[in-house]
């Protein structure tokens, strides 16, 4: 597809799922823009997933935005903790909305947020943590949802790369005041473009729902409808907008493709773990970290992390990988460490940083392969093999 013998995503998308969407396509008079088949998909979204209420949008961006709306609709502006080590979206939203994020250090065995040194970063002005489930490793500790529990803290969780990954009895996602997934062509199940905004609180589901639809008031609940009509009776009641919106809705068609995805989710889901397994069982514990915690991981990325910080070794590493035809990407996720990319400088003055070591380690030292079902495990320990050997 891509030219590299193991390319960084496969196409997971089948004969099955491209019928569907010509058995729709050709359904007579059918409606192509937001409509039952979008909600279909929340509602098998939200069964999935164990939460309450789903939105669907156009991308796990657009998500991100969305929470970081909605965040300032609930407690206003402040400071928001999170780790640098995502992706961009991650990061912008809460600028251009005013917040002040506050950057501190992973913890390396999970490459998500350290509890630690987010407890060291709280201050009187701290709204929300962000916790981003890195390559689908777990990001949640009792100690980190104590500190939200403790400090009347909101907590959001980018699931955007952990689909299915769980934090004891329960899928991450659950565990935050909102969520998003994003359903991008190369993550454990696709929509093409999209994505979703999970939520057990109405409130927040009533916004983000808002939010979604340039802040239309009839995309809310029936009693947040009746609240406005009250309360503003010489408005319009279909083009009342509560909030400062957007329109990142999705279609029909990119729901009809998640349905018929999200039958063989949890079977992709598992031969993406097994591959991890079998990566860092076989990876040398010498040259390689291979001490990640993998309870409730659902990986999306196998992690290519020097032990230590070697810069020939890890040149050599990149030259073997070009050589054998694999695609990867430097810096393990998002580009690396966002501190370090040019767009914040267009905000000084607007962040804090404190210390990043170990997120400073896999930027220089580190980078991720491709895992998908389109991989062996014998290709997995002959590459493992190879790159012992360098």
């Amino acid at each position: 597809m891509t030219g590299f013998k193991w390319p960084l995503i496969n196409d997971n998308i089948t004969d099955d799922d491209k019928q569907e969407l010509v058995n729709f396509i050709t359904t007579p008079n059918v409606r192509f823009t937001q409509g039952p088949r979008v909600r279909e998909f929340e509602e098998k979204w939200s069964e999935w997933q164990g939460s309450k209420n789903t939105t669907f949008v156009n991308s796990g961006a657009s998500a991100n935005w969305i929470m970081a709306s909605a965040l300032r609709e609930l407690v206003g502006v402040g400071e928001v903790i999170m780790s640098p080590f995502g992706w961009v979206s991650d990061v912008v939203p809460f600028l251009e909305m005013g917040f002040t994020p506050v950057f501190v250090d992973i913890d390396p065995q999970t490459m998500s947020i350290d509890a630690t040194r987010a407890e060291m970063a709280i201050t009187k002005q701290t709204k929300a943590i962000l916790a981003v489930h890195v390559l689908g490793f777990n990001a949640l500790t009792q100690k980190l949802l104590d500190l939200c529990t403790d400090n009347n803290l909101i907590l959001i969780e980018d699931c955007c790369e952990s689909h299915g990954a769980t934090f004891r009895d329960k899928k991450v996602g659950t565990y935050s005041d909102m969520s998003n997934f994003s359903f991008y062509f190369g993550h454990h199940m696709t929509t093409i473009e999209g994505g979703a905004v999970c939520t057990d609180c109405d409130e927040i589901h009533d916004i983000v729902r808002m939010l979604r639809s340039h802040g239309m008031t009839r995309e809310a609940s029936k009693k947040t409808q009746a609240k406005y009509q009250k309360s503003f009776p010489d408005l319009n009641p279909l083009f009342t907008f509560a909030v400062p919106g957007y329109n990142v809705r999705s279609s029909e068609m990119n729901a009809v493709l998640g349905l018929s995805q999200l039958k063989r989710l949890d079977e992709n889901i598992k031969v993406r773990s097994d591959n991890l397994n079998m990566w860092l069982e076989n990876l040398s514990p010498e040259k390689f970290q291979t001490n990640f915690k993998i309870d409730g991981s659902s990986n999306f990325a196998l992690p290519l992390i020097l032990a230590e910080s070697r810069t020939s070794l890890f040149a050599s590493a990149n030259r073997a990988l070009t050589d054998l035809g694999i695609e990867f990407r430097v810096g393990a996720s998002g580009g690396g460490n966002q501190v370090r990319q040019p767009y914040l400088a267009k905000f000084p003055n607007r962040y804090r940083v404190r210390n990043l070591l170990n997120l400073d380690h896999i930027h220089d030292f580190g980078l991720y392969i491709g895992n998908h079902t389109g991989i062996t495990q014998d290709m997995i320990v002959d590459l493992c093999k190879k790159l012992n050997k360098v």
